[in-house]
């Protein structure tokens, strides 16, 4: 076996065998797409030819030593009534259940490439299938997509006296939102809302360790204006980052149960604002995809 095969089987390893890929196809072309700043590269693969393994993912989602992003997509060919089906990897190769901007970005990807007709479509994921609706966007290269993200799982109260309120939430995925100025001195901080950098890099992490398959953390202050809610992201998997569509979701109805909010909210991603619409008997989230590039990846 030649050196250059057994560098490409290293590059499609995975855990527990290694996937195939087809003879001769020295190179593997993704697209790269962002959700306000959340951004994901994405395959589509609806033939089912590179099983992309952690380490090939790891790789290619390192900001110095590969392409870059918080994640990367799978697109598959869809069942069970859905144009195509979600595989969704983290930037540390750990498989995720749904990503809510990285539904609007498959959603954009698919349509370019041809592989669904039309603007309103359905895509599977281990989360259950999502409906998106695609329209046009404001500026070159974007698109506004709506996407039913499910029915919000909203967990008991969890608030304790000087620990701010918290609550789980489940999207499909686990988040845990966090409300109250009391956050900043907890951690020992200066940030009374408990959004700063350095605050969301220590909270992340140590909240991690009460959950053996990690959990997405909403660090939310309610503003700057009415129906609207302001939030710091740490994605399990990747760490801190610009924008999260479920967790926006997650945070809107965890505030909604507390009160705070109500059936139509505007959160404030630090990478721009996203919509959702709780009036119905599902979570409705609205925003951009930007296409960014195409990249030939040489997996020689």
């Amino acid at each position: 076996m030649g050196e250059a095969v057994r560098r490409r089987e290293r590059y499609f390893e995975e855990e527990g065998g290694r996937a195939w890929e087809n003879d001769g196809v020295a190179s593997l072309q993704l697209s790269k797409y962002h959700g306000l700043g959340n951004d994901f590269l994405v395959l589509v693969d609806l033939l089912d030819c590179h099983r992309l393994g952690p380490s090939a993912v790891r790789r290619l989602c390192d900001r110095r030593r590969g392409v870059g992003a918080d994640g990367l997509i799978r697109v598959l060919a869809g069942r069970d009534g859905a144009a195509v089906a979600m595989e969704l990897h983290n930037a540390d190769g750990s498989l995720a259940e749904t990503s809510g901007n990285g539904l609007r970005c498959l959603a954009q990807a698919v349509r370019e490439a041809g592989a669904v007709v039309g603007t309103d479509f359905v895509i599977s994921t281990p989360a259950g299938p999502r409906p998106v609706s695609v329209g046009p966007g404001q500026s070159p290269g974007e698109v506004i997509v709506r996407v039913d993200m499910g029915v919000p799982q909203v967990g008991p109260d969890q608030s304790q006296p000087g620990q701010g309120r918290r609550r789980t939430v489940g999207m499909g995925n686990p988040h845990l939102v966090l409300i109250g100025a009391e956050l900043g001195p907890q951690l020992g901080g200066t940030d009374p809302d408990g959004l700063g950098g350095a605050e969301l890099a220590a909270l992340g992490p140590r909240l991690q360790a009460g959950h053996p398959n990690g959990i997405n953390i909403e660090l939310v202050t309610v503003g700057p204006e009415p129906g609207q809610l302001t939030m710091g992201i740490w994605e399990r998997g990747v760490g801190e980052t610009l924008a999260c569509g479920t967790g926006s979701v997650a945070a809107a109805a965890a505030a909604r149960a507390w009160g705070l909010v109500g059936e139509r909210v505007l959160v404030n991603n630090p990478g721009g604002p996203l919509e959702v619409d709780l009036s119905g008997p599902t979570a409705v989230l609205t925003g951009p995809s930007q296409q960014v590039a195409t990249i030939l990846v040489d997996l020689l």
